[in-house]
């Protein structure tokens, strides 16, 4: 049996967090005491007294343990710390943190769980690439790539060869965000490449829109939001998007969780034809996730004085932000953005738990 997985991914935002929340899930559901750790972090959230990788806090939070940066987030690489590293090296000692992290870790579980951080060679500066820390843990890698054919199986030949330099056992791979209806061509294709090189395929991860979708927090960030009212609601999802003078022209079929981007001199009428669409279908569940208002020069101050339907927008506990960008430079940002499962969207951690439960078979690591 595997008593040390190491989930690493050909390139940062493929799906490593998802994979892994699923499988740390599936282990548990085979009776195992299962344990996480993010050896290497590189994006960290302050608690104060507690310092930490973003999710590692995300897993703690998920798997429902205490989180110590000493067990699950051994080392994190902060503002300057690479370079202070490669000015005096002798005065860092990462892989002892991470091998102090794994002998407790493995103490008290029966199989941990390693997260990976970005592509297989981040952490080669200090010396601690993804293939460095997983043959330093003797710990057999599940890779996660993004789905297609051609380019997929280049991107693994690629990626898995830092590992057989380090000769670190692969235990499979897992193709994430794959079509649906191109789901048998890549299992049999990139399955029949992977049987060559003596890899399991593991499964492979339809494309879900949900774990695409980002909340108004992450909205407002995206366009250097001003939060001009109901911030308390910036936990809302988005899942369409669609600009006032569109609203204003057309009835659109899907209104659930919109994101409406205006222009300050258009808001009311946008608001306007929301009601007018609320009046005539009832029976349609109207949901505002949240209205970004765009303007020039000091339109803020305005709109903080005065909110065009402030009552409409406070009755339904609508997010209103304010930004300076256009409406085009908006919506690019938006599209631009990384959307990540984290602490604020639990929905998408109980999806990825479920795609990796209908999609993969651990059933050989154990």
């Amino acid at each position: 049996m595997h008593d040390r997985i190491y989930v690493a991914a050909t390139s940062q935002h493929v799906g490593k967090t998802t994979s892994t929340l699923g499988i740390v899930a599936a282990i548990r559901n085979k009776g195992l005491n299962v344990g996480y750790c993010k050896p290497l972090g590189q994006e960290f959230v302050d608690l104060g007294d507690l310092k930490v990788d973003k999710d590692a806090l995300l897993f703690s939070k998920t798997m429902n343990f205490e989180l110590s940066a000493e067990l699950h987030s051994p080392v994190i690489l902060g503002r300057g710390v690479t370079t202070a590293f490669l000015q005096e090296p002798e005065a860092y000692d990462f892989p002892e943190h991470v091998m102090n992290a794994s002998r407790k870790l493995h103490e008290m579980h029966d199989v941990v769980v390693y997260e990976g951080t970005g592509h297989p060679g981040v952490g080669s500066v200090i010396d601690l690439s993804n293939a460095d820390v997983a043959k330093m843990l003797d710990a057999s890698v599940i890779m996660v790539v993004e789905g297609g054919i051609g380019n997929t199986i280049d991107k693994l030949n690629t990626n898995l060869s830092l590992f057989r330099e380090k000769e670190v056992p692969i235990a499979g791979v897992i193709i994430n965000k794959v079509i649906p209806d191109k789901s048998d061509r890549v299992r049999d294709l990139v399955g029949s490449k992977l049987n060559q090189w003596g890899i399991p395929l593991l499964g492979v991860l339809p494309y879900d829109k949900t774990l695409a979708n980002p909340i108004m927090e992450g909205v407002r960030l995206a366009v250097d939001g001003v939060v001009i009212m109901n911030g308390h609601n910036l936990d809302n999802k988005v899942e369409n998007i669609a600009s006032g003078s569109l609203i204003e022209k057309k009835e659109f079929d899907d209104l659930q969780n919109l994101l409406l981007i205006v222009s300050h001199r258009r808001l009311e009428s946008a608001i306007n034809s929301l009601q007018e669409i609320d009046r005539k279908h009832p029976d349609q569940d109207l949901k505002l996730a949240g209205i970004i208002v765009n303007g020039e020069n000091d339109f803020m101050s305005e709109l903080q004085r005065h909110v065009p339907c402030g009552d409409y927008i406070m009755m339904n506990e609508i997010p209103l932000i304010a930004t300076q960008l256009d409406t085009y430079g908006s919506a690019i940002k938006i599209n631009r953005m990384e959307v990540k499962i984290n602490t604020r969207t639990p929905w998408k951690a109980r999806r990825a738990v479920e795609l990796i439960r209908n999609n993969v078979n651990l059933d050989g690591l154990f």
